[in-house]
């Protein structure tokens, strides 16, 4: 991977001539820097030395324990464990962090109600409150037989089918195109006199895979179907794709990580020929309207995390904001009796359902929640996994570190070594995760690296371990099984290695 300048350069305009089909328009609109604008010649010296993966697994690396740098969280390991503020947060601040806090569990209820700070539910909606998917500000799950998916739900989109439509997509004014009739996802709850939009079904068909030593591991394969549509069939076009609510962790470092160090690791037409093509996802921010890079969302479709956490308000909430001000949320103009429900807008008290304030309060603390500190870095075992899994080339997409920026706005995010696990880029995964729904310039086959800092606390905090997307995967060795296309190679290798090997592997993402 190029850590020079000069390879950051050829990097970048290699990226700007292949942006996977855009036009010259929308290349030309975006600007890739060639090298961070923040740092002096000196400290990007330094930056690039810290950021370089070792090769040296006979002890942890140092600062590896603090994988968010000062942010870190030293709190003793409980299900509250992605739940605690930055370490390194000013004490002035706490307060907006707790009022964010409230506010993130805050139950919405339908309009018109006698608490009107709170009401504007839907009429459509998925959630009632961000942590009814968020559950200890952790990882969704599939329903498992539950009544209600909860922190699961289909996203609904169509391909664009017309000359103009690429043109919006590809001009990144667009991701994709709505159901006609059911919006962009499936919502199955609704307000009191209107009929939710159907159910997620889905079952799981078994298969083997057998791993070195004769091991056998069962993959549960799953296949979605939308069933009791309220409001007439799906257009024939549009296509579903189930998606878990992510963990809410280390979003403003993510955000802060400078667009530069993730663009230098991208290879679009894998110039190096090492398997691993990595694109990056070009997007508009949706307060400014600017082109942006894409980092947030399974597909990476959200530059920012003020723009996550609109789009959750409006898409699952049914609650109007600044940046998505339609108080009807996801509500389509065939879906009538919806458009004439009430909304919760009080003028009194702002133009929307949860007005500037609210969702400045969210975002920041979406932007401030701590990734906790890691578990046994030094022990002999989790070296020998971090050795694995360095070897067997999975750092190509799960890029260890970043430095972030230091001209944030946020000062306890600025100039922090971070150890988040990502790349942020778009990947082929293969046809056996392939959802077929573009979103922007993600293909059907492609995802963004998620992050894997905290991936070995999900059962602590969220009960469960579920894995990938859709949580096909019920634990960490399933999750890897099912990674195809660009990390088959990756996948192949872990396969391949006795089982005291990938016991050793899977204790080292347990100690992230």
């Amino acid at each position: 991977m190029p850590h020079d300048p000069a390879r950051r350069l050829y990097f970048s305009v290699a990226l700007l001539a292949t942006l996977a089909g855009l036009p010259v328009a929308l290349a030309a609109g975006f600007d890739l820097p060639a090298r961070r604008a923040d740092l002096s010649d000196t400290d990007l010296r330094r930056v690039e030395t810290v950021t370089r993966p070792t090769n040296d697994f006979s002890k942890a690396e140092p600062y590896e324990a603090m994988q968010a740098g000062a942010a870190t969280s030293i709190d003793p390991v409980t299900q509250d464990s992605f739940s605690h503020i930055s370490a390194n947060i000013p004490f002035e601040e706490e307060q907006d962090f707790k009022l964010g806090n409230a506010l993130f569990k805050k139950l919405w209820v339908s309009a018109p109600s006698s608490t009107q700070a709170s009401d504007g539910l839907g009429p459509l909606f998925n959630a009632r409150s961000c942590m009814s998917c968020h559950v200890n500000d952790g990882r969704g799950k599939p329903p498992e037989g539950g009544v209600s998916a909860t922190s699961m739900f289909l996203r609904l989109a169509r391909a664009p089918t017309t000359a103009e439509e690429e043109r919006a997509v590809a001009n990144a004014e667009t991701v994709n195109f709505p159901d006609p009739v059911y919006g962009h996802q499936l919502q199955d709850l609704a307000v009191p006199g209107l009929a939710a939009e159907g159910k997620m079904a889905m079952r799981y068909t078994e298969k083997a895979v057998t791993l070195a030593g004769g091991e056998t591991i069962s993959l549960r394969a799953p296949s979605y179907e939308v069933k009791d549509l309220a409001y007439g069939p799906l257009d024939p076009a549009t296509t579903i794709s189930p998606r878990v609510a992510p963990p809410m962790i280390g979003l403003g470092l993510i955000e802060a990580i400078p667009a530069a160090d993730i663009l230098v690791h991208a290879d679009p037409d894998d110039k190096d020929s090492n398997g691993i093509s990595g694109r990056a996802a070009i997007v508009r921010d949706h307060r400014t309207g600017n082109i942006a890079l894409g980092r947030f969302g399974w597909k990476a479709q959200n530059a920012t995390v003020r723009d996550q956490n609109a789009d959750a308000f409006s898409g699952d909430i049914g609650i109007s904001t600044p940046d998505r001000p339609d108080a009807h949320g996801d509500c389509t103009k065939a879906e009538t009796k919806c458009q004439e429900m009430p909304s919760g807008v009080q003028q009194r008290l702002g133009n929307e359902e949860a007005p500037g304030p609210i969702l400045d309060l969210v975002t920041f603390y979406s932007a401030n929640l701590a990734v906790p500190a890691r578990r046994k870095a030094s022990s002999p075992v989790t070296l020998r996994g971090k050795e694995l899994f360095y070897r067997s080339g999975c750092i190509s997409c799960h890029v260890p570190k970043f430095v972030t920026r230091r001209d944030t706005v946020e000062k306890a995010q600025s100039f922090q070594l971070i150890w988040p696990y990502s790349d942020f880029l778009l990947h082929d995964m293969g046809e056996g995760l392939a959802d077929g729904q573009q979103v922007g310039v993600a293909s059907g086959r492609e995802w963004r690296t998620p992050p894997l800092w905290g991936i070995g606390l999900t059962q602590t905090v969220s009960g469960h371990s579920f894995f990938l997307h859709d949580g096909r995967a019920r634990n960490l060795t399933e999750a890897i099984l099912w990674h195809g296309g660009e990390a088959e190679n990756a996948r192949d290798a872990f396969s391949s290695l006795p089982k005291d090997d990938r016991e050793a592997l899977i204790r080292f993402l347990e100690s992230l």
